[in-house]
């Protein structure tokens, strides 16, 4: 089971929304999604947990690159939303094992050449996960939360990051 909240920075403080990930497939998707709830291309915070196996952060400041830190990037890695932020981290193409991978199967393929497999995307692919956190540890620093505990959050670690930024009851009304 998933919870993902969105955190969007106003000169009022935080606005916390609940938000539906189905129709996210790539971070691009992510990050357009928070950058719909953007007051005057502040900070957005995505705010993704699955029932206390792991944590992510993704961070969209305006038309800036997403940042994105995950707690743990195995677990995370066995989830869908977790192993496309996990792929992305990584530089996978997230393709490995979809539909979109699979061959053309339309009757040509006996006289198609066959496309040369890249040897620096196979090397990619074939690393594992790491277990532990993975990303931009710092994306929370300059709101009030360190690298430090960052890492350290276990349990309830959005709440913990909504009380850091002061909007725990914000975050608890879209639970």
């Amino acid at each position: 089971m998933y919870f993902a909240a969105l955190l969007a920075r106003t000169e009022d403080g935080w606005q916390a929304s609940d938000t539906e990930l189905d129709n996210v497939e790539t971070l691009s998707d992510l990050a357009d999604l928070a950058r719909e709830s953007s007051v005057d291309d502040d900070t957005v915070l995505v705010l993704i947990e699955q029932e206390d196996a792991w944590f992510g952060v993704v961070r969209v400041d305006g038309e800036d690159d997403p940042r994105v830190f995950l707690s743990n990037a195995a677990a995370a890695s066995r989830s869908s939303y977790g192993a496309m932020l996990a792929d992305e981290l990584l530089g996978r193409d997230g393709t490995e094992g979809s539909l979109d991978s699979l061959p053309d199967l339309d009757g040509t393929e006996d006289g198609e050449p066959e496309a040369e497999e890249d040897d620096e995307t196979e090397a990619v692919a074939a690393e594992p996960v790491p277990s532990g956190p993975l990303g931009d540890s710092l994306l929370l620093a300059d709101l009030g939360v360190s690298e430090k505990e960052l890492l350290a959050f276990d349990g309830d670690a959005l709440g913990g990051i909504a009380d850091a930024l002061g909007c725990t009851d914000m975050l608890e009304a879209v639970r």
